[in-house]
């Protein structure tokens, strides 16, 4: 689904009254304990007999990150447009600084910022009247708008291209600017979904230092990514979302450190019908995945495991196994949880 600053705006009073536009952040002390900007109670949303959202919950707070991953269909997308009230929850709530999205829905929106993971700009325009044209429709004063518009180019490194038409820029430019687009209204809580599709290593840096940038000025950010390297990286914490349900939520230490293995064992090239049978009698076995001729062993400690699979390997008479010991990451634990696993 493609969801659109603009249409939303227009779709929902058409216009916001810039006198009840909500204030910037202040930076804050560091060493006080950060408030709720997002607080998110039992969010669902059913189509018929589909849930597509089950029961969500999660906060996030002033100056943090909130990564929300999940494969495509897990309901990342649904959440994001509930949160930004494009689409009513079937039960639950999300609450804005105490401003709930289901009663409240023309007074949150102008508190958030989306930059949705289709680019919603206008190719005919220039990147200057983009920002314009968005500027208005979230209700900024002309008087600060074109201020407005000279501090995000300067933001997303396309001043020099301000009078450009945006039908020319390249996709990281494009992906830049739209980043812009969902700031010009100075929001309390960002929504990114999937901000570096498709862009260049150049570009994807510089986003990435940009939204970094964003959290330390105080937003609370909600993030959504396929790039495992890019949560690690960026999140202050994490939610694992499979099938609607958040699966695993909190720091990727936390998450981490919760799992009942620490190391992954894949073994290629052993036959399709092995018996590991005496490896689950070791113990400290999580589980066994096996498919496409790989195997991987979800273990507490690896070293434990070399000399039984050196025997099974031995018994074998396949001369081309390879073995590959690896620390649970954030990717692994990911494809265990969303049961991306392999099959037999």
């Amino acid at each position: 689904m493609r969801i659109s600053p603009a249409t939303s705006a227009l779709r929902n009073n058409s216009r916001i009254d810039p006198g009840t536009r909500v204030d910037t952040f202040v930076q804050r002390d560091p060493t006080i304990e950060k408030a709720v900007a997002l607080r998110v109670s039992g969010l669902t949303k059913r189509y018929g007999t589909t849930t597509a959202v089950n029961g969500l919950s999660f906060e996030i707070a002033e100056g943090e990150i909130f990564g929300l991953l999940g494969p495509n269909g897990a309901g990342k997308t649904t959440t994001i447009a509930m949160l930004a009230t494009e689409r009513a929850p079937s039960s639950g709530d999300a609450t804005l600084f105490g401003h709930s999205a289901r009663t409240e829905p023309y007074l949150v929106r102008q508190m958030i910022g989306l930059a949705p993971q289709e680019v919603s700009l206008y190719p005919a325009l220039t990147a200057a009247e983009n920002l314009q044209f968005f500027g208005r429709i979230y209700g900024v004063k002309e008087s600060e708008l074109r201020d407005r518009i000279d501090e995000l180019l300067n933001l997303v490194g396309l001043d020099a291209h301000r009078n450009n038409q945006v039908g020319i820029f390249s996709g990281g430019m494009k992906r830049r600017l739209n980043l812009a687009v969902s700031l010009v209204h100075r929001p309390k809580l960002i929504l990114l979904d999937e901000p570096t599709a498709g862009v260049d290593p150049q570009s994807r840096e510089q986003i990435l230092k940009i939204i970094g940038g964003l959290r330390d000025d105080g937003n609370a950010i909600l993030y959504t990514t396929h790039y495992m390297e890019e949560a690690e990286r960026l999140c202050d914490r994490l939610g694992i979302l499979s099938e609607g349900k958040l699966v695993a939520s909190g720091t990727l230490d936390e998450m981490l450190s919760g799992q009942e293995f620490a190391e992954i064992i894949e073994v290629r090239g052993l036959p399709a019908g092995i018996d590991l049978a005496s490896m689950q009698a070791l113990g400290g076995v999580s589980r066994i995945e096996r498919g496409d001729g790989v195997v991987r062993l979800y273990v507490k400690h690896a070293t434990d495991f070399l000399w039984p699979l050196q025997k099974i390997i031995g018994r074998s008479d396949h001369h081309n196994v390879r073995l590959k010991i690896a620390p649970l990451s954030l990717e692994n634990l990911f494809l265990h949880l969303t049961g991306m696993e392999l099959r037999d």
